[in-house]
């Protein structure tokens, strides 16, 4: 592309966020764009950002402001806000920043090259964060830019009608749009036949995929299908919602080969009082029982979750029933932290907040907590024989690479490169604190 620019990328927040960077780049890509990772060489800057939390939300504040100088430097280059907290501040956001050029909004991706036509034409700022009927970004279907891969995201659906009290992704990514399931399985065989081997099928909350569609799929239903396509070994999704989990879900780890033995099921808060006031539809009895038939199901699944503290009116008893579950169902791995009020949600607005002090306190001793338990479970693999997607290099060193079990523990180990992309069985010669270590048999 010798007449071709440059654009430069920062992604922040979840897998999502990570896909629609992935979409970004295929779409400018076609417009004779091709990505750096050297910010001076840019032509064209873009960050995509998360407003789930107030941490992430900050950083892209700070990240907008080490740009001023380069704007100053080159009048030319464009910059360009996308994602939650473009949704979410639209015109605001453009008023703070004098120098930003464009804000566009999580279902305008697709507009992306005609919104920086018009900047380069105008040279004034522009802002689309309007919500469609139709989301056109969900049929995007990235092309690798970055060389081979053996594992792809697929969004399934997007939005979330679940309103929980503390959480903005229903008034930034909008309501349920689930895709037609012919382009799902459509796109899913065109990635096998690109050699990838893995698929992470991604939403909101998946459990409700299907549900605003005419007679379509279920999720487990859509989970068959994709089962029985050729050359993909493997099939994760995230994210479940507790309260809609179905039996027929919970049957799949145990009828359907492909699909990973791994479930991430957020739970937030161990106490009833908190989750209710939470507006999280189930209880804590429920959770300990869809777990619990979970590894009935599949004794070897591997169940990690999101947990916060400190949520408004959360006291050191609803604290210490949060810890209790952590004991008691004994998670592979925990997100956790600490609650942030977040503009425009119901929780926001509750008097009984929680200092940040104790926060950081209760949030210091729910990580060392779920640390022992972490690690006891992943020096309980020692001796085992796992089978692991071999992904890459790994950062250990040279001659190292470096894939993850069914149940999605990183698994660290001497081999060949030559094994990326393939199925191997190892052996764990050791369990760490986020990690195995294991041998090639």
């Amino acid at each position: 592309m010798p007449n071709g620019k440059f654009v430069y990328l920062k992604t922040f927040g979840c897998q999502m966020n990570v896909h629609d960077s992935e979409k970004m780049l295929s779409i400018l890509a076609e417009h004779n764009y091709r990505p750096t990772e050297d910010i001076h060489r840019a032509d064209i800057i873009l960050l995509n950002t998360c407003s789930v939390r107030a941490k992430p939300e900050q950083k892209v504040y700070s990240a907008l402001g080490r740009l001023e100088r380069l704007k100053e430097k080159n009048h030319h280059l464009i910059i360009g806000v996308g994602g939650c907290v473009a949704q979410q501040e639209g015109e605001r956001l453009l008023d703070r920043i004098g120098y930003l050029d464009l804000v566009f909004g999580t279902h305008n991706l697709h507009r992306l090259p005609d919104l920086i036509r018009d900047v380069q034409a105008s040279r004034r700022p522009m802002c689309a964060v309007e919500f469609y009927d139709e989301v056109r970004s969900l049929d995007i279907s990235p092309i690798p830019l970055d060389g081979e891969k053996v594992k792809s995201y697929v969004t399934i659906i997007q939005g979330c009608e679940n309103f929980c009290s503390f959480c903005i992704v229903p008034y930034v990514r909008g309501r349920e749009k689930s895709r037609p399931s012919e382009n799902i399985l459509g796109e899913i065989k065109a990635l096998s036949k690109r050699g990838i081997r893995e698929v992470t099928l991604l939403g909101q909350n998946v459990n409700s995929y299907g549900k605003d569609l005419s007679g379509g799929f279920t999720f487990p239903q859509l989970l068959a299908h994709i089962n029985e396509i050729q050359g993909i070994w493997r099939i994760r999704f995230t994210t479940s919602h507790p309260k809609d989990i179905s039996e027929e879900l919970i049957m799949a780890f145990g009828k359907l080969e492909k699909v990973c033995k791994h479930i991430h099921l957020p739970f937030q808060s161990g106490s009833d009082r908190v989750l209710e006031r939470m507006n999280r539809g189930y209880t804590r009895k429920q959770y300990m029982e869809k777990a619990e038939q979970l590894r009935k199901v599949c004794p070897e699944i591997g169940i990690t979750a999101d947990v916060m503290v400190g949520f408004p009116g959360e006291g050191e008893r609803e604290f210490h029933d949060t810890l209790d579950l952590i004991q008691r169902v004994q998670f592979d791995n925990l997100f956790s932290f600490k609650y942030s009020p977040r503009k425009g949600t119901r929780a926001a607005h509750l008097l009984d907040q929680i200092g940040e002090s104790t926060k950081s306190h209760r949030l210091q001793v729910l990580q060392e907590l779920q640390k022992g338990i972490t690690l006891k479970r992943n020096q309980a693999l020692e001796g085992r024989y796992e089978e692991i997607l071999v992904e890459g290099l790994s950062k250990w060193g040279e001659e190292e690479i470096t894939g993850r079990t069914s149940s999605n523990k990183v698994v660290n180990l001497n081999g060949n490169p030559d094994l990326i992309g393939q199925l191997v069985k190892v052996r764990i010669e050791e369990g760490y604190a986020n990690s195995l270590r294991g041998k090639i048999i």
